[in-house]
């Protein structure tokens, strides 16, 4: 929910965002929290520059590598439909290589994470 408060004399209005908990605020500090970070990053930044390359190797080599893309393999099967089939399997690749990933170094933390918000959550609830 957003709140309004005056700017100056002006008369404009300036919208500013209402605060979220306060818990969070600690949890995102937290060594916990930034290993969560660091461990994402670490696959996703690598993993989505890699998928990209890739992707652009294909676009690049259908564009000026026509005869090796027209090469055929077998029957009427060529070089280009091979690199667009791979393109599919590379993304069912990476994305079960991210779940696996997620489920043995991601997710533990996250729950750890989770809870901890839930318990600082419940005390300041019980504390009001």
């Amino acid at each position: 929910m957003a709140t309004t408060t005056p700017e100056g004399g002006s008369g404009d209005v300036k919208y500013q965002a209402s605060r979220h908990d306060p818990v969070y605020d600690r949890l995102a500090e937290s060594a916990e929290f930034t290993e969560l970070r660091r461990r994402y990053r670490g696959f996703a930044f690598p993993a989505t520059v890699a998928f990209l390359l890739w992707y652009l190797l294909y676009v690049v080599m259908s564009n000026w590598a026509n005869d090796f893309m027209a090469h055929k393999l077998f029957g009427n099967i060529n070089v280009a439909l091979v690199f667009g089939l791979l393109q599919f399997a590379t993304t069912f690749l990476l994305a079960w290589v991210y779940s696996n990933y997620s489920t043995k170094h991601l997710d533990p933390l996250a729950r750890q994470l989770d809870e901890d918000y839930e318990q600082n959550r419940n005390n300041r609830e019980e504390q009001s």
